[in-house]
């Protein structure tokens, strides 16, 4: 079947015609003004934002979408795994959690008694590059008392964290336990864990964001109150509020709030520019080898990867396109090949491009069938990556997989808390919650030679480390 060629703009048109969501998007300014803020205008998407800047550094955009009465409050800190040093892995991700057990004005467990007492939801993540807190709330027409309430609950912990010592040492087991679930007792995030510290090794990126086991152990209270004090400053943060609410009203009470908080000082400035230096992050892996790591896997699982690009280079977007079209889907040309094909070797098989701020690292995993050899089936894999970049990439999969991201684009606007992550990541990462629009220009402009040459180029090379979790790998030797 003919994939439809579609200029991504014609194609904005057509999926936001066809996706219920416009409402979503597509609201009007608050109260009485009812003036339409289309997602779309003249073919291009569209979000209607308002951004300030209070003198303390503190960034602050606002979408106004009075379509439902609830609102969506969004924080991004711009500190992540890679700002830790020997010793103290694990810090970042420890905080985000201490910042929901009690500041000064609100104690131990009236965040979440608040926020699901009144049938809102709050969460956080920590990666390399960030931490992020968000809450979901119901707010009616014009009561804007709800949003004042998170905006107060919000600057009291910016301000005021407590770090209770006992409390502090509970959330230490909780962690360690979250780190046994995620990596120790799970093949698959073994398997990650490996393959990102091998790619990144000596880099701020290879190492784990929850923290290695004996840093976890001896992490202490002085240590995780350094890091807050040093990064959850007004002029490291950056808010996005969502939803049901009044630009000008929100920017008001948020200046109330965090108006009077100190930004950093010179000093913690430039130590955060010193962990920004990209030569820091440049690949320094070994390649050419095979790690093998017992675990429960019954059937080996492995991972292959190569350098990739940072986030924002025309070179990363162009790997984006590339992993989807060999990778990801059931029509992908590694699914055909190995998985669906007539003689199958994998259970599944995925390629991915995972882009950071600083650096990436594209990836080929997957799950044997049983019965089948590991290292037959690497050498399998490897010959076919290098013979397929013709075969996989022509105009027909690279339109489709095109139409894939916008339509991508435009679900992932689709409700409030999609809106406030989509523009704040942007913000965050390029500085400019509107870089979507140069996203789609560039994924717009990507060429069949261009995709073809990428391929060419990363599997031509022998830069890889392959990883492999197998319940029949030797089991490491007890120090």
């Amino acid at each position: 079947m003919k994939v439809r060629e579609l200029d991504l703009r014609a194609a904005l048109r057509t999926a936001l015609v066809l996706l219920p969501l416009l409402g979503m998007v597509a609201g009007c300014a608050h109260g009485s003004k009812k003036k339409a803020t289309s997602a779309v205008k003249e073919g291009e998407l569209h979000l209607e934002v308002k951004k300030f800047t209070l003198d303390n550094g503190l960034r602050l955009l606002v979408f106004e979408n009075p379509k439902l009465p609830i609102f969506t409050y969004y924080t991004f800190f711009d500190v992540g795994g890679r700002h830790e040093g020997e010793g103290t892995t694990g810090a970042t991700h420890f905080l985000e959690h201490m910042m929901f057990k009690g500041a000064k004005k609100y104690g131990p467990r009236q965040f979440d008694t608040m926020i699901e007492g009144n049938g809102g939801s709050t969460n956080a993540y920590t990666n390399f590059d960030n931490t992020v807190y968000y809450e979901s709330m119901p707010t009616e027409s014009g009561d804007l008392d709800m949003v004042e309430k998170i905006i107060d609950m919000e600057a009291d912990r910016m301000q005021h964290l407590a770090l209770e010592p006992k409390a502090f040492e509970k959330e230490r087991q909780v962690v360690l336990e979250e780190r046994k679930m995620r990596y120790e007792n799970s093949p698959r995030g073994q398997l990650y864990l490996k393959m990102m510290q091998e790619i990144f090794e000596g880099t701020p990126y290879g190492g784990s964001v929850i923290g290695s086991v004996e840093d976890l152990k001896s992490l202490n209270r002085d240590q995780v109150m350094n890091y807050f004090k040093n990064f959850y400053t007004p002029d490291n943060a950056i808010i996005i509020v969502a939803g049901n609410v009044d630009a000008d009203k929100v920017h008001d009470m948020v200046k109330d709030k965090y108006g009077d908080i100190e930004p950093s000082t010179k000093e913690i400035q430039d130590y955060r520019k010193s962990r920004d230096e990209e030569n820091l992050y440049k690949h320094r892996g070994r390649y050419g080898r095979h790690i093998k790591l017992n675990s429960v896997a019954k059937n080996p699982m492995f991972m292959i990867g190569w350098p990739s690009q940072a986030v924002g280079t025309r070179e990363s977007y162009v790997k984006d396109i590339l992993s989807s079209i060999i990778g990801q889907g059931e029509s992908s040309y590694l699914n055909k090949k190995f998985v669906i094909g007539k003689r199958p070797l994998f259970t599944g098989v995925g390629a991915y491009n995972y882009t950071l701020k600083y650096n990436g690292v594209f990836w080929i995993s997957g799950e044997l069938l049983a019965k089948r050899n590991l290292n037959r089936a690497k050498n399998k894999l490897l010959r076919e990556t290098k013979r397929m970049c013709n075969e996989a990439i022509d105009e027909r999969s690279l339109q489709k997989t095109k139409n894939q991201y916008l339509l991508g684009y435009v679900s992932s606007i689709e409700s409030n808390s999609g809106v406030a992550h989509f523009l704040g990541l942007r913000e965050n990462i390029f500085g400019d919650y509107s870089y979507y629009k140069k996203e789609m220009d560039i994924y717009n402009s990507i060429t069949v030679d261009e995709v073809r040459k990428s391929c060419q180029d990363l599997f031509s090379s022998d830069n890889y480390i392959m990883v492999s979790s197998w319940n029949r790998h030797p089991k490491p030797k007890k120090k």
